[in-house]
């Protein structure tokens, strides 16, 4: 097993292993979109939709990203139907893991975009994913009016 936790047995040198999740870390850090998602995972788990209207790119973009951070090990997933929600790494995770995700928080605590996104992502949380959802598969992407959480009408007297 290497400092990563491999249970891998097909590549031949643990060093080579171990050089390669340090890769595929980087390679995920090495794109604003991806850094952006990740730390908006921070605030908890997040349907695919959410992170399309976030970050603002097409489902299959955005799709690409969160394959290349859970290729990485910085995300995990689950599938709900036909709904694909994504989160951080649980405590089970390696802990150079959870250093990676800290050090990319820390560094970009005070950075503007990264508030921008905090406050973006709260308009979007409360908004039904499946009316997200919906809108985008209906080739519309809701507008920032659009992201105010549903309200009952008055009854009329």
């Amino acid at each position: 097993m290497s400092l990563f936790g491999e249970r891998y047995n097909h590549y031949p040198n643990p060093q080579w292993r171990t050089m390669q999740r340090f890769m595929a870390i980087t390679k995920a850090l090495a794109d604003e979109n991806r850094v952006r998602i990740l730390l908006a995972l921070r605030s908890g788990e997040l349907c695919v939709c959410q992170i399309v209207e976030l970050v603002q790119l097409a489902t299959s973009t955005a799709s690409r990203h969160m394959s290349v951070l859970k290729h990485a090990g910085l995300v995990e997933s689950r599938k709900d139907g036909r709904w694909m929600y994504y989160r951080l790494p649980d405590l089970g995770a390696p802990e150079f893991v959870h250093r990676a995700i800290a050090w990319v928080a820390c560094t970009l605590a005070d950075d503007p975009a990264v508030q921008r996104d905090a406050e973006r992502l709260a308009a979007i949380c409360a908004v039904d994913p499946h009316r997200l959802c919906a809108a985008q598969t209906n080739g519309k992407q809701p507008s920032r009016t659009s992201l105010k959480p549903s309200r009952t009408p008055k009854p009329s007297a």
